[in-house]
């Protein structure tokens, strides 16, 4: 390969926040609750913290911190209602790929 080549395809790596940013949201799937999570709010419009909770069979506060988690990596968003909140994923690239690999439609 020529070194012209080597320096173009090197300046591809400089963009540091777009390798930063996937790093973080692949990083939110290595966790199996949080797959989990990304699963059902994948397949379904939104669920409540309530509802994913019982269906994962973790707590109220798990499925809390696992969904501020997935909030702060922006991949998912929330709703109020009353005393509810609900939860849905982002469309994104990622989710697409959830998706696909998932098989879900």
């Amino acid at each position: 390969m020529q070194m012209n080549n080597l320096k173009q395809i090197k300046k591809e790596l400089n963009n540091l926040k777009a390798l930063v940013k996937c790093a973080e949201e692949f990083n939110m799937m290595g966790d199996l609750t949080r797959l989990k999570v990304c699963y059902l709010l994948c397949r379904h419009k939104e669920l409540s913290v309530g509802e994913i909770a019982k269906i994962v069979g973790i707590s109220i506060s798990a499925v809390s911190h696992t969904l501020r988690k997935l909030k702060k990596a922006d991949l998912v968003e929330n709703r109020r209602d009353f005393r509810h909140v609900y939860y849905k994923f982002k469309q994104s690239p990622l989710a697409a790929m959830l998706r696909s690999r998932l098989n879900l439609p």
